[in-house]
């Protein structure tokens, strides 16, 4: 004789039970890989199933957030919250199981965090404001190390494998620095290599041999030797204004978003020279490849979209709506 009976209420109640239980399970088991994006206006971090083509998740940041890194084991982001009118201050750390930020570093002194990125367990960040390098250790919860570059706005960062060499591009004084250490001490050498008009987008070929910048003023792309630090390349006038740069995982194609003509220019590395320009939403800003090197993702900041590029066919086959202002981007391995 079965003694218990399902009124409606208990039912309801079960059925309560069980959303709430596999919210929990959502959470915790998240697809991968995930794509996060930053939304500047809305001072958010949107957390996409690229798969899927939605926004599946949101944790609220600093004011202006621009750039995002992820830690090494994918359970944690690093945003860096530039502000607005009145200069950022902080770093936000975030849970991306729990969605929740954990906490928000504030950073003294230090003004305008913007480019952003984990290295061997430690956060690596530029303070345009203060024109330096400032390490930030999560396990310690602690900044444990800066240095100054001297330039005018140091904007974005790359860092190569071995942890030897932090490149930085200086918008305003328009150059390149290489941050090294040198001899015993902890002592490091900043080494400044001149290129075009307001460099922006940076980034470190898979190879470790370049470094490409992109002028967002003038137009042109400088190609840097790692091993003597000199410009052995430049590519004269492709955009009207630059923001990000970024090769594929093979290292045979680089990607540039330009802002002001809604394109995103495909050029071959080996040759130097563009194969193909994609037409995408209205303000192109940050570039992600995905892991595969199939697709890329660019964030169209006017449009509210991020644009999905196939990389064999060079064309644009999709997009994910995220509302307006999408920028800095980053993958969850």
């Amino acid at each position: 004789m079965n003694r218990f009976k399902h009124t409606p209420l208990s039912l309801f109640v079960l059925s309560l039970l069980l959303i709430a239980f596999g919210s929990v399970l959502s959470a915790s088991e998240l697809p991968r890989p995930l794509l996060l994006v930053l939304n500047k206006p809305g001072a958010k971090l949107l957390i996409v199933d690229p798969a899927a083509k939605k926004v599946i998740g949101e944790v609220a940041t600093g004011t202006g957030p621009h750039e995002v890194t992820v830690s090494a084991d994918g359970k944690l982001a690093f945003v860096a919250n530039y502000g607005d009118q009145t200069p950022g201050e902080s770093i936000s750390v975030i849970d991306l199981e729990a969605r929740k930020e954990l906490r928000r570093v504030n950073l003294g002194a230090l003004r305008r965090p913007h480019g952003i990125v984990e290295s061997k367990g430690k956060i690596y960040f530029t303070a345009e404001a203060n024109k330096v390098i400032v390490r930030y250790d999560p396990a310690a919860d602690r900044l444990d190390w800066l240095m100054g570059t001297g330039q005018d706005l140091t904007h974005m960062l790359v860092i190569n494998k071995e942890q030897t060499r932090i490149y930085t591009s200086n918008i305003f004084s328009d150059s390149v620095g290489v941050m090294e250490p040198m001899g015993q001490g902890g002592n490091w050498h900043y080494t400044v290599i001149p290129v075009g008009k307001r460099p922006e987008a940076i980034d470190l070929s898979p190879d470790g041999k370049e470094v490409w910048t992109a002028h967002s003023q003038d137009g042109g792309v400088s190609v840097i030797d790692t091993e003597t630090k000199k410009v052995v390349a430049t590519i004269p006038a492709l955009t009207k204004h630059s923001n990000r740069l970024k090769f594929t995982p093979d290292g045979k194609l680089v990607l540039i978003s330009d802002a002001e003509s809604s394109t995103v220019l495909v050029l071959d590395a080996k040759e130097r020279k563009v194969v193909q320009k994609i037409t995408v939403g209205a303000v192109p800003l940050g570039i992600q490849i995905a892991p595969d090197g199939q697709r890329a993702y660019v964030a169209c900041a006017e449009a509210g979209q991020i644009a999905i590029l196939d990389l064999a066919k060079l064309t644009q086959v999709g997009a994910i709506d995220v509302g307006a202002g999408p920028d800095g981007m980053a993958w969850v391995p």
